[in-house]
C-alpha cells in the first residue's frame, strides 16, 4: 500500500527493452533509497514495481512486463524522463494523502493547463464509465499522487472532467510542472469511493428493475451519473 504523498523524482538512466519485458533502471532521489532491498515495492508514477536489482547506490532496477507496458505509459518512457516515486507503506506511518495500491484503473490525458499565480491548475479527460466515481472534494490518485479534486463535471456519454489544483511543493516533488496539453497520465480511483458508488448502481438495478434505464436517461440528459441521483450531495 502507498500514501500518495509522493517522496521525489526519479530519472530513467536506461531501459533494456526485450520481448514482452522492459528493464526500467532509474536514478532515486537522494536518500530514497536508504534499506531499500530488492523485493520492495515501488510506487512508479502510480504503478506498483518490484525492485529486482541494486546496481549502484542511489539507483534501482525495475522489471516492467508487457501486460503494465500495454495498459500504461511506462512502455513509452526515455533516457531522462522523469517518475513520481514513493515507498511502500510502513505500518503505523501518517497517511497524509489516501490509501494507494498502485494498481492503475485507467489513463486521462491533460485537457488544459491554467497557471494563476502561486498555483497550476490541470484538467484531466477521463472516459466513461470511470467519471462516475469522481466527484468533487473528494481524493483521487493521478501519477501516484494523492489529489484532491476541485471541480469535475460528467457528459452525456459518461466521460467528463475533473481539475486539481497544484501548489508549489507539489510542484516541486513531482513530475507536474513538467506535464503539457495532451500528456498522459495513470488514474487510480479512490475505492472506498468506488464501492459506494457500484453498491448504489447494484442496489437500484436489484429494487427498481425495468425503472432503472428511465433513471439512467434522465442522469445523461443532466450529464451526471444515476447514483447522484439518490446520494446526498456532500
Amino acid at each position: 500500500m502507498f500514501t500518495g504523498i509522493v517522496q521525489g523524482v526519479a530519472r530513467v538512466e536506461s531501459i533494456e527493452a526485450r520481448e514482452g519485458l522492459h528493464t526500467l533502471h532509474l536514478k532515486l532521489p537522494e536518500g530514497f533509497d536508504q534499506d531499500l532491498a530488492i523485493g520492495a515495492s515501488v510506487s512508479c508514477d502510480g504503478v506498483c514495481l518490484t525492485v529486482t536489482e541494486r546496481p549502484a547506490p542511489g539507483t534501482a532496477s525495475f522489471d516492467v512486463m508487457a501486460q503494465t507496458l500495454r495498459l500504461t505509459t511506462l512502455g513509452g518512457l526515455s533516457v531522462g524522463s522523469g517518475l513520481n516515486v514513493e515507498r511502500a507503506a510502513k505500518e503505523g506511518v501518517e497517511i497524509g494523502g489516501h490509501p494507494l495500491s498502485g494498481h492503475v484503473d485507467v489513463s486521462a490525458r491533460i485537457a488544459e493547463v491554467r497557471t494563476p499565480d502561486n498555483n497550476r491548475v490541470l484538467r484531466f479527460a477521463l472516459p466513461a464509465p470511470w467519471m462516475r466515481y469522481v466527484f468533487a472534494k473528494g481524493y483521487i490518485g493521478v501519477n501516484g499522487c494523492s489529489l484532491t479534486v476541485a471541480e469535475a463535471q460528467r457528459e452525456r456519454d459518461g466521460s467528463g472532467w475533473f481539475e486539481v489544483w497544484l501548489i508549489p511543493e507539489t510542484l516541486r516533488m513531482t513530475t507536474f510542472g513538467d506535464k503539457a496539453v495532451g500528456d498522459a497520465v495513470h488514474i487510480e480511483i479512490e475505492r472506498s469511493t468506488q464501492v459506494v458508488v457500484d453498491t448504489v448502481r447494484d442496489a437500484l438495478d436489484e429494487k427498481l428493475g425495468a425503472l432503472l434505464p428511465v433513471l439512467e436517461a434522465i442522469a445523461r440528459d443532466r450529464g451526471i451519473d444515476v447514483t447522484q441521483l439518490v446520494l446526498p450531495k456532500a
